[in-house]
């Protein structure tokens, strides 16, 4: 099996202007996970690691079970979408990552989550 096992992660980013306090730095982000199995193999998403990165290159691993709360199980051609966010000191950062997922099997590999960026609007262009 390829090191992604066929696990596709797309991932869009929004700024939370109303949770947000940008005298204090903080800036709140929400993002949105779509994790779908373009494989031929039910896989279950086990745990994540995410390296979360702010404008001052400091960065933040958080690692955990599964993702708020669940642990899908996804069979060939199906997908699971949450959303979730994160705070930093500055108004860009990034993210990226992986969810170790299990096969029926019982082999596991590593979904990878590609980098994406936070940023409060007008900031990139």
């Amino acid at each position: 099996m390829d090191d992604n096992g066929h696990i596709e992660v797309k991932v869009k980013s929004m700024y939370v202007e109303e949770h947000s306090q940008p005298d204090d730095e903080r800036f709140v982000f929400a993002y949105t996970v779509t994790i779908r199995n373009t494989g031929k193999t039910a896989a279950q998403l086990l745990t994540r690691h995410w390296i979360i990165t702010d404008g001052h290159g400091r960065e933040q691993e958080v690692r955990g079970e599964g993702v708020v709360g669940e642990q899908p199980y996804l069979k060939p051609g199906e997908e699971f979408r949450y959303t979730s966010g994160t705070v930093l000191e500055t108004p860009v950062g990034s993210m990226h990552g992986r969810y170790r997922m299990r096969t029926d099997d019982g082999s596991e590999f590593d979904a990878q989550i590609a980098p994406f960026t936070l940023s409060t609007p007008r900031i990139l262009h």
